[in-house]
């Protein structure tokens, strides 16, 4: 339960003009479902807060640390709205999981704070070779596990909103 969200040297210039890395808060990584995607079945989403807006770290493990999340990542809100965010290129790479990282504004920190994410929309790009995993479409969906019964009263779902306005009370 890492709650800094450490972002690379380049990424921090690009966002600050400094040389130096900082820790961001942020929330805890959740891991939402992302059925089709074989290898693993889930990918990492963390909110950071910035002096900004926010941050959307996405990551996922990958059998080969060539590929990258790339292109427009969406976010599918609970009340049926989208945030869609522009890929600037801020990725890493660590071992054999891929991580992307998104901007928020202020306005969609805000709708963020009242609203739960339903599942986010991204796209792993990269040469495919024989035995790797899956390049394409990906959706991951705001749900803890797999399976429940109906007799399981635990929630199934991250409280996404509440730990962003959690974040953000500070």
């Amino acid at each position: 339960m890492n709650k800094k969200l450490l972002l690379c040297c380049a990424l921090f210039s690009v966002v600050t003009w400094s040389q130096t890395p900082k820790l961001y808060p942020a929330t805890d990584s959740w891991n939402f479902i992302c059925e089709n995607y074989a290898l693993t079945g889930t990918a990492g989403i963390q909110i950071a807060k910035t002096e900004k807006g926010g941050i959307i770290k996405i990551f996922i493990e990958t059998t080969n640390p060539t590929y990258i999340i790339s292109g427009m990542l969406y976010l599918f809100l609970k009340d049926n709205t989208i945030i869609t965010c522009v890929d600037r290129a801020w990725r890493e790479t660590d071992g054999k999981t891929i991580t992307s990282y998104y901007l928020f504004s202020a306005v969609e920190i805000s709708k963020l704070k009242n609203t739960e994410i339903e599942s986010i929309h991204f796209n792993i790009k990269g040469k495919p070779t024989g035995f790797t995993s899956q390049i394409g479409n990906f959706t991951a969906v705001n749900k803890k596990q797999f399976f429940s019964t109906a007799f399981d009263k635990t929630r199934k779902t991250y409280d996404t909103a509440t730990e962003i306005r959690s974040l953000y009370k500070n």
